[in-house]
């Protein structure tokens, strides 16, 4: 016999459980289906993990570069791992219990550990019981992609999720993959005193990015001591005593490569394969996606898919304004959606990328007639002052309207200034008033008005 509720929620990342909440607040009985971990990848192997561990990583590099800023250590700077693991797991372990916490607080939510999966459009199994809802709204996430290549199965490799369960410093850490995540990981090993190699297919890092922005990454990386492989595939995977031997080809030509540990790092899969979506009478896309609206519903009445697995967004903000776009729509009677939301995301190396709107390249494609305005970092006094001037700022804008197309940020306090320019397009204000706003020296947000001042025609 199935088990009502008023509405269903397969997934505990982030959106299902603030949208369950808020569900439980307005006096519903409902259902929070999760088969691992409350908080998703976010808290448990994704923005709070890495971060943390970004931050010990910083750390170590301070304390190595303490004599540039007339600073003395005396002895060897070293990094006690699992000190680092530790900390990480103690940041980590807090943000779930106060997520763990919070829900158990309300009356009609209830916690189900185990995998949801439909057997018709208003009906949900978990283990074995029967949960039927009126409403059902997934946020189910996604998963490291893994490859085909030969071999790969008979070696321990990692992905971003079991890199979290390592306490020791590689020897020499192979990276597959050189976008957001193997860049990040890259960079934080190398400071913490492994050798890296990233091995990429194609011609440069990070390739969403215009090749200014990508070439200032690479240069930022390489000279903290990590070796890229572009244009480079891996062709098959075997043991080499405690380590891994990599076969790569190159062109024409075939090389190995041998690491004592391999990170996957090359992609999302969303998880749907496992929620019988047949049964519901749902078809995913071509790369496993759940076609949604601009309001998130499904092409099944009373369904919704967030988050991740709906391909509309794969980050964090992205699907938790998914969360209050679904709130608005299906308790407060709105009508909000994601028509115009403005692509916005940060590559959190140090010195992080801000990125807001469209490329350089997207803008060309375009067509638009616009403006353009680049400047290094090294003209930047707070970056002088900090010794780091790595990277540059890109603005470009809508030559007609005056209004911000896009923005590059990449440098020091790049993901928050990136923020203002945010403002000012989601607002639809001509560049020109915060060129004419007097900002605070000195800061990084001061010299915007400078670049601003300097737009060039992008021909």
């Amino acid at each position: 016999m199935s088990e009502k509720f008023d509405a269903i929620v397969i997934g505990a990342g982030q959106s299902g459980p603030f949208l369950a909440a808020r569900l439980a607040e307005a006096g519903r009985k409902v259902a929070v289906i999760e088969r691992q971990h409350i908080g998703g990848t976010c808290v448990n192997d994704g923005c709070t993990p890495t971060k943390t561990l970004v931050a010990s990583a910083r750390a170590a590099w301070s304390a190595r570069h303490a004599a540039d800023f007339g600073v003395t250590i005396k002895g060897q700077i070293s990094v006690d791992m699992k000190a680092v693991k530790a900390r990480k797991d103690r940041v980590v372990n807090a943000s779930v219990k106060s997520l763990t916490d919070w829900l158990g607080g309300l009356k009609t939510l209830e916690y189900i550990k185990g995998t949801g999966s439909f057997i018709s459009p208003t009906e949900v199994t978990v283990g074995k019981r029967t949960l039927t809802a009126p409403e059902i709204f997934i946020n189910s996430g996604a998963t490291a992609t893994i490859p085909d290549w030969p071999g790969l199965k008979s070696v321990p490799y990692l992905t971003n999720t079991s890199m979290m369960n390592v306490d020791t410093l590689p020897s020499h850490l192979i990276i597959a993959g050189a976008s957001y995540i193997g860049l990040e990981f890259a960079q934080m090993y190398a400071r913490f005193g492994a050798k890296v190699t990233v091995i990429e297919r194609g011609p440069r890092p990070a390739s969403r990015e215009d090749e200014d922005i990508s070439a200032a990454i690479r240069a930022i990386l390489e000279a903290e001591g990590v070796t890229f492989f572009f244009d480079s595939t891996i062709e098959a995977v075997a043991k080499a005593g405690h380590g891994v031997l990599l076969s790569i080809r190159r062109g024409e030509r075939l090389a190995s490569v041998e690491g004592s540990h391999l990170l996957v790092a090359l992609g999302r899969t969303p998880n749907s394969a496992d929620l019988n979506l047949a049964a519901a009478g749902i078809k995913t896309d071509e790369r496993g996606y759940i076609p949604v609206d601009d309001h998130l519903r499904t092409e099944v009445k009373g369904i919704w898919a967030m988050g991740d697995v709906n391909g509309r967004g794969a980050f964090t903000h992205t699907s938790y304004n998914d969360f209050e776009i679904v709130a608005d729509n299906v308790i407060d009677g709105g009508k909000r959606s994601i028509a115009g939301r403005v692509p916005v995301y940060g590559l959190f190396i140090d010195p992080p990328l801000g990125r807001i709107g469209m490329s350089e390249t997207e803008v060309r494609k375009s067509g638009k007639r616009a403006l353009m305005g680049v400047m290094s970092m090294a003209k930047v006094a707070r970056a002088r002052e900090r010794g780091e001037t790595q990277g540059l700022m890109k603005v470009l804008v809508d030559a007609e309207s005056k209004k911000i197309l896009g923005a590059a940020l990449l440098g020091i306090g790049g993901d928050e200034v990136v923020h203002s320019l945010l403002q000012l397009m989601v607002a639809g204000t001509p560049y020109t008033t915060m060129m004419h706003t007097v900002h605070i020296h000195p800061t990084v947000s001061e010299l915007i008005p400078t670049l601003l001042a300097d737009l060039k025609p992008l021909t």
